[in-house]
């Protein structure tokens, strides 16, 4: 069996962060002559405040993210690097007691992202593939059942 790596689309996740940011700015330039918070226009504030927020804080911890499976050493390596340092997590195939799928968003809004969800002999969950990492692949149940059923591959031979 051969090393299986695969590696985040930065670009997309770099887009959503700096839309996510233009947008609040632009929200609360529009909004800033508020009166009070119980407002339309509070309220509006309030939102480009949250917006602005969470696009600087995805732009922060953006990044490159790699997962190496390594049927050979039986591990699995999640390599982070981004604005804030670089961090490796390893784990082993002997840790893993299941592999579900998980998913973050709603069918009615057509936005959904799936992802394995690795439960671990000592009761601890860990997301593989995580969501909002834009994982080619990704927002296609049946692409990530394919992963799943790799992994459960590799661990089994």
């Amino acid at each position: 069996m051969e090393v299986w790596i695969s590696h985040i689309k930065p670009r997309q996740q770099t887009a959503l962060a700096i839309g996510c940011t233009i947008v609040g700015a632009l929200i609360l330039y529009g909004a800033r002559g508020f009166q009070t918070l119980n407002s339309n226009a509070g309220a509006g504030f309030l939102l480009g405040l949250l917006l602005l927020g969470l696009g600087i804080a995805a732009f922060l911890v953006s990044g490159r993210q790699s997962v190496i499976i390594d049927p050979t050493k039986r591990t699995i390596r999640i390599d982070d690097e981004g604005r804030l340092g670089r961090k490796s997590h390893t784990l082993r195939f002997d840790d893993i007691a299941d592999i579900g799928i998980g998913y973050l968003g709603k069918k009615s809004n057509y936005v959904t992202w799936y992802y394995l969800n690795l439960k671990l002999k000592n009761g601890k969950e860990y997301p593989l593939f995580a969501p909002g990492r834009f994982y080619e692949g990704g927002s296609d149940r049946s692409v990530v059942e394919g992963w799943r059923d790799r992994l459960r591959g590799y661990i089994a031979g």
